[in-house]
């Protein structure tokens, strides 16, 4: 059922994304909707097999081998064999702050991505933790979603910001308001459809990460952890791929916080005591 309603999202907020990117054609007017409809359907194609190329890029991620990280390895490895999952390949990002994030189509094309703040960091508990979560995004079937969002969401903000520096004919004041339009709306829609989805997400998987290690303690713990390190150590990102990331890597303050992809650390630690106050883990 989870498998099916995932997927259902997932076609939905494509969908979504596509009418998106024409409808700002639309409002942009002329020849602008089929050269948008046209890259809506390249978006989605290149999406599918891509992003996760351009998430990983993006993130300065690099493919590191076992001997560089075994502790990591081993636990993604232990991970993954209770949940039933390939090994999929392990990145590491430069950054400082504590994260991570998995991308990929599905399962035997996954990568999990942590940053070095990460490992050097936290403590091998609390990372287990994290790898924990991210896994069972990988074993849901939503990365892709969460990587196609990304990307064109990413694409919309270029766009609305191309049109702002060069587009506007004074002389056609319908465009110049239709593409204002774009430029205010784009952005901001791509990631209210983002937010729709990912908080949902989010829960799911501190659920199933909980259940994958037997408790919910580590990766609370880890949620903890990482809020505090995001407030002391800046990481800067594309805010388009900030929902990838098991933690808001970007500033959230007053009301920044209710266009967050990542529903309040909060409430997801509260949710994963009370799974360890129930014993519904033993």
């Amino acid at each position: 059922m989870i498998g099916f309603t995932t997927r259902l999202r997932t076609w939905l907020l494509i969908a979504a994304l596509s009418g998106l990117l024409v409808g700002i054609g639309f409002l942009l007017g002329g020849s602008f909707i089929y050269i948008f409809l046209g890259l809506a359907l390249v978006m989605n194609f290149f999406g599918y097999f891509f992003s996760d190329k351009v998430a990983l890029a993006s993130s300065r991620a690099q493919l590191i081998a076992e001997s560089q990280a075994p502790d990591l390895y081993a636990d993604i490895r232990e991970l993954t064999q209770r949940a039933g999952l390939p090994m999929p390949r392990v990145y590491m990002t430069p950054s400082q702050q504590p994260n991570a994030f998995a991308t990929g189509r599905n399962p035997a094309h996954a990568a999990v991505a942590v940053t070095q703040g990460l490992v050097q960091l936290m403590p091998r508990e609390q990372v287990k933790g994290v790898l924990a979560h991210e896994l069972s995004h990988v074993k849901n079937r939503d990365i892709l979603v969460s990587s196609i969002a990304a990307m064109i969401g990413s694409v919309i903000t270029w766009l609305s910001y191309m049109f702002l520096f060069f587009g506007g004919d004074e002389s056609d004041s319908g465009g110049a308001i239709g593409g204002l339009v774009a430029l205010i709306v784009g952005p901001l829609a791509a990631t209210l459809l983002q937010l729709g989805i990912s908080r949902q997400r989010e829960y799911l998987a501190d659920a199933s990460g909980a259940k994958l290690l037997g408790q919910a303690a580590p990766l609370a713990d880890a949620l903890e952890s990482l809020e505090r390190a995001s407030k002391a150590i800046p990481m800067q990102v594309n805010p388009a791929t900030e929902s990838l990331y098991i933690m808001n890597p970007l500033s959230t303050r007053g009301m920044s916080k209710l266009f967050s992809t990542h529903p309040p650390i909060e409430e997801r630690v509260r949710r994963l005591r009370a799974m360890d106050a129930a014993g519904s883990l033993a």
